[in-house]
């Protein structure tokens, strides 16, 4: 890690999203500065260095600089990676492919598989066999000379490499990637006990698969980013992990499928931060975004982990925050499908040309244009800079879409909004009532450029009651990024180890981690299952006994039930390193309350329940205590909140403004 850890300084974070680049500082007293600016597609660094620039900071008064990016994402998301070959045992090449024969869309036969990051003629052989206790076949040097000679003449960016057992017996894969090493120096290479030392092949080749397939366009993009810092005067970047800790950019440009979620894990972290200083330990995060709406649990104030995810169709076995993403944000695109129905998403506007309203050279309205028409946004208001909302565009691109339902402008507008929010309230509700948890004991935090523009029709839908929208709500994960702490994960497979000693091999991955990141926190942790299962329950626990009873209790909540009497298998061990960043208390730095009071005017606003008049707040008139009541628009700089009738709140003392709904007092 690279400059000052001492405390003193500022912390700057910069979050790169489809359409906008939201920057934020933190100070040592707390203070916060946020910008935004738009994002920039074609180079993100130009958008994270613009940010930067936005705020007029001295470099030299930066201690730390961390940066969540979309780079891997976008890359397994558009099929953008490098040509990548797979070395793998013989009678296990088209592994990648025949995967776990699950399917997504059970009954629907015409649904099919992503297609793999590797192609089958990319995918090459070597004769050995390593088992559970060791050496099987040995490497056959004849067969590993033909598959070396097979890759160089494939013309390819990266090589991954995954033999069978090789979490538990590396050396021949060792040998491999020398091998591929020494013939093509300039080539990415990936070795799964490096990746991912865990059993199960298919998920380690997966996993290995794509940090070969994101090294190259990750690491050119890392390394020209820390280039370009540095020239500014700028601390190294960290970059945000999927797992919701930073890490140092160059081990980012060599293991990159840990960062796939990089900027959702940012937004996570802030939010958490945010409401437990609310006195909200127990909520749902909703991430409201350009491109995507991404929603996460937090549960007593702790950030909940999956190491079985799926992103872009292609499984990555890695600690990752469980974020579920789904493709509505404010410049999803509206349309009509075959059979008549509107539809949002999954196509986006993105920040080129970005929603009509932009006049940016956008023409299919988006969900941005439908609440500009609704009224939830002001015409003529200023986004991010230089782009200015027009109304008149927006109402145009609606009537030429609604012609082709038989609705106005404002009706197809209404439609636009219903159909993004039943998409919303369906992936929250996958990360709660499919977790085990009842969304009406859980606050929603609404951050994201659009996020307060749907939270309390979202959450009237979940049955929750209360809402909390950040002060800094439309920068949130570039807040997370600025105060997240750095983060190792190690792991290491017990099953198939006869015999294992738990307390040993954590004591192992200690030493490890201790040696990786000196002064660090030490947290112990497991992957159990019932005997018999086939996946497992990731728990915290020092001991067996402790790891069993945290299981029990995580298989009851997920599950509903729990057996007690039944052999519990312990199949992974983890140990997790971290280092805390900067922890903002956020009180006294909201400015006193306008003498005369925060309403600005008032605007028709149209609603599923009717059109009504509703109050317009400025959000930098209101102080800790400010009150507000629906139907309201509450306008902060970079984002803008729909109170809708029924619900009231006030700002608290560290600036989050607390709806609840008066029905539920």
């Amino acid at each position: 890690m690279t400059g000052r850890h001492d405390g003193s300084g500022s912390r700057l974070g910069v979050d790169v999203g489809g359409t906008f680049t939201d920057v934020v500082v933190v100070a040592t007293d707390g203070r916060v500065r946020i910008d935004k600016v738009p994002s920039t597609p074609r180079d993100q660094s130009d958008g994270v260095l613009a940010g930067w620039r936005a705020l007029g900071l001295d470099p030299a008064a930066l201690a730390a600089f961390a940066h969540g990016t979309t780079v891997a994402t976008n890359a397994l998301l558009e099929r953008r990676g490098g040509r990548t070959a797979l070395v793998t045992t013989e009678g296990f090449r088209d592994l990648l492919e025949i995967g776990r024969q699950d399917r997504a869309s059970l009954y629907d036969l015409t649904r099919h598989r992503p297609a793999p990051l590797v192609p089958r003629d990319l995918r090459f052989v070597v004769r050995e066999r390593m088992s559970p206790d060791g050496v099987v076949v040995p490497l056959d040097p004849a067969s590993l000379a033909r598959a070396v000679d097979a890759v160089a003449g494939a013309g390819v960016d990266a090589v991954a490499v995954c033999l069978l057992f090789g979490f538990l017996h590396p050396e021949h894969e060792r040998a491999v990637g020398e091998a591929v090493r020494r013939r093509l120096p300039h080539v990415a290479v990936s070795l799964s006990h490096e990746v991912l030392p865990e059993f199960r092949e298919y998920e380690r080749m997966s996993t290995t698969v794509a940090d070969a397939y994101l090294r190259p366009r990750m690491a050119a993009y890392l390394e020209r980013l820390a280039a370009r810092a540095a020239d500014a005067g700028l601390p190294a970047p960290t970059v945000m992990q999927s797992s919701g800790g930073v890490l140092d950019v160059a081990v980012a440009a060599r293991h990159p499928a840990r960062f796939v979620l990089s900027g959702p894990a940012g937004g996570v972290v802030g939010a958490s931060h945010v409401a437990g200083l609310s006195g909200y330990p127990d909520v749902l995060t909703f991430d409201m975004g350009g491109t995507s709406t991404d929603v996460a649990p937090v549960v007593g104030g702790q950030v909940q982990l999956t190491t079985e995810a799926v992103v872009a169709g292609v499984p990555l076995r890695l600690p990752m925050v469980d974020v579920h993403t789904v493709s509505a944000g404010g410049g999803s695109v509206a349309w009509v499908d075959e059979g008549g129905a509107l539809r949002v998403g999954p196509h986006s506007a993105g920040a080129d040309p970005g929603p009509v309203a932009y006049g940016l050279g956008g023409t299919e309205p988006t969900v941005t244009d439908a609440n500009l028409v609704l009224g939830a946004l002001p015409d003529g208001a200023r986004l991010g800079g230089d782009i200015v909302l027009r109304r008149g565009a927006a109402e145009r691109a609606l009537a030429a879409l609604g012609a082709r339902l038989g609705l106005d402008a404002r009706q197809t507008a209404l439609g636009v909004v219903r159909v993004a929010d039943t998409e919303m309230v369906r992936a929250l509700r996958v990360i709660s009532v499919e977790r085990g948890l009842d969304p009406r004991d859980f606050a929603l935090v609404a951050f994201g450029g659009a996020g307060g523009l749907h939270a309390c029709a979202l959450a009237e839908q979940l049955g929750s009651s209360t809402v909390l929208v950040p002060r800094a709500a439309g920068v949130l994960s570039a807040l997370g990024l600025a105060i997240s702490e750095v983060r190792h994960d190690h792991v290491a497979t017990v099953a198939g180890r006869h015999d294992a000693d738990l307390e040993a091999m954590f004591g192992e991955l200690e030493d490890r981690a201790g040696a990786a990141l000196p002064g660090a926190t030490l947290a112990r942790q497991a992957d159990l299952r019932y005997a018999g299962q086939s996946f497992e329950l990731t728990v915290p626990g020092a001991t067996r006994a402790a790891l069993v009873e945290a299981f029990g209790d995580a298989h009851e909540r997920r599950y509903g039930h729990r057996i007690d009497d039944e052999p519990v298998e312990v199949v992974n061990v983890r140990v997790v390193a971290t280092r805390a960043g900067a922890v903002p208390d956020l009180r006294g730095s909201e400015r006193p309350a306008a003498a005369h009071g925060s309403r600005v005017g008032h605007r028709r606003l149209l609603l599923d329940t009717g059109e009504t008049t509703a109050s317009v707040h400025d959000r930098t008139r209101m102080a800790p205590g400010s009150t507000v009541a629906g139907p309201a628009v509450v306008q902060m700089p970079e984002s803008t909140c729909v109170v809708r009738p029924g619900w009231s709140g006030r700002v608290d003392e560290v600036g989050t403004l607390v709806l609840r709904r008066e029905e539920a007092r």
